[in-house]
């Protein structure tokens, strides 16, 4: 730990502070990032984690192009999920590495600009997705590159994250992204353990879209327009297949992820606490003559174990920092890179295209090349009720879904009640 304390902090500014405040605790003190300033539209989300950084007291800012003039070397993108693309760009473009939350993208056209971003500055960018670095993914990725399963041929990730109809204090307002985001949308939880693990990437998807079932809830209070369920059928490009599942189905708040190799599986079961945090390895012939073919076991971090323990996300907080810190010391990518960002993002934009047309597949184009990025630059297709024009879908494969004035009217009510800090 002194040695990492010893080398010259990498000074960083958090925009977003909600999510963003996983880069103001241990994780980030550890790594070496030191967090000069903040930026938020929200004052009293400024203040709240200005105090809890009151011995470095850094700048703090509600207009980002005043953030962006700061003296950093680095920003932390955490606004909202489907707004992350150009202020990532704007900040590659003034200089900074960045890292950014998912979705890495809300359009094609957003991907391909991301993406000549990225080039263009030859800084870092580093996509922030957490779920790989959970210890059972970080287990199984160590499993795989050890060939203890063999060669990936179908895998299973899975998000389910319900929070039911109403006034969520996650979701304050009726505009909140959570509140219209397409049921595919939110892929990259159940994406990216799978691309980590076997380090594979999709090529093509199919989208299936189960619409909301009014008998859920009551009409009174329900103020989400999209749909329950999204699932997407990816193929790789090894040749393998994966069944991603996310939404806001029944069953509690779930992840799960399953690799399937040629001589046996791997899995983090799914339950929604301490069994979540396990490994399942089942061999179909085992390397040694003792060793039984099925093993459940708690798999460790090693030697951060104890610093990965104090982190949010199950560790996983812990080795975004640090692989995003050591990504810009080592002046390489880090694996999470925006080729892998974009393309589990569009994985979830083009699989709801998908299953809107009858869920025929749907390339995901490799934009490492020129000619899918021009075929793509300039496809700004978006459900966001918004920024909506004219043959541009609606959230929900139903149509149009408009919440009753009743449930606006208690939605509202409920926010009031919540205090001006909802959501913190």
């Amino acid at each position: 730990m002194a040695r990492t304390r010893a080398r010259k902090p990498i000074r960083v500014g958090v925009f977003g502070l909600g999510r963003g405040r996983a880069f103001l605790g241990e994780a980030a003190a550890y790594a070496g990032f030191k967090v000069v300033a903040l930026c938020d539209g929200s004052p009293l989300r400024l203040e709240h984690a200005s105090a809890l950084l009151s011995d470095s007291r850094p700048a703090t800012y509600t207009d980002f192009d005043a953030f962006l003039a700061h003296d950093m070397d680095a920003v932390v993108v955490t606004n909202y999920f489907h707004e992350h693309a150009p202020y990532a760009i704007r900040a590659l473009e003034s200089g900074r590495h960045v890292f950014s939350e998912c979705q890495a993208c809300h359009t094609p056209a957003e991907a391909v600009a991301l993406v000549r971003a990225v080039e263009k500055s030859k800084r870092i960018y580093m996509f922030g997705e957490n779920y790989p670095y959970m210890k059972p993914n970080f287990e199984m990725a160590r499993l795989y590159r050890k060939g203890v399963i063999g060669e990936f041929h179908y895998g299973e990730g899975e998000y389910t994250y319900p929070h039911g109809p109403g006034a969520s204090g996650l979701a304050p307002g009726l505009k909140h992204w959570r509140n219209w985001i397409p049921a595919t949308y939110y892929c990259t939880h159940a994406i990216a353990p799978v691309m980590f693990v076997t380090d594979t990437r999709p090529v093509q998807v199919n989208g299936f879209v189960t619409p909301y079932a009014p008998e859920q809830d009551d009409p009174a209070t329900r103020i989400k327009r999209a749909d329950s369920v999204g699932l997407i059928v990816c193929k790789m490009d090894n040749g393998a297949y994966l069944k991603a599942l996310q939404g806001n189905v029944t069953g509690g708040h779930t992840s799960f992820v399953r690799i399937h190799g040629t001589r046996g599986v791997m899995e983090r079961p799914r339950a929604s606490g301490g069994p979540n945090m396990m490994v399942r390895l089942y061999l179909d012939h085992p390397a040694r003559k003792n060793q039984p073919a099925e093993q459940f076991y708690v798999p460790r971090y090693g030697k951060y174990e104890r610093l990965a323990a104090k982190t949010g996300h199950g560790g996983g907080d812990f080795f975004m920092c640090r692989e995003f810190a050591e990504a810009i010391r080592r002046n390489e990518p880090p694996f999470l890179d925006v080729y892998r960002g974009v393309a589990m993002s569009l994985a979830g934009i083009l699989a709801y295209r998908s299953a809107l047309q009858g869920s025929t597949p749907l390339e995901v184009p490799d934009l490492h090349k020129e000619a899918p990025r021009r075929r793509y630059a300039k496809d700004d297709w978006s459900p966001d009720p918004t920024r909506r024009r004219k043959g541009q879908p609606w959230p929900s494969i139903t149509g149009r879904v408009v919440p009753t004035r009743e449930a606006a009217d208690k939605a509202n009510a409920r926010w009031r009640k919540l205090g001006k800090f909802p959501g913190l």
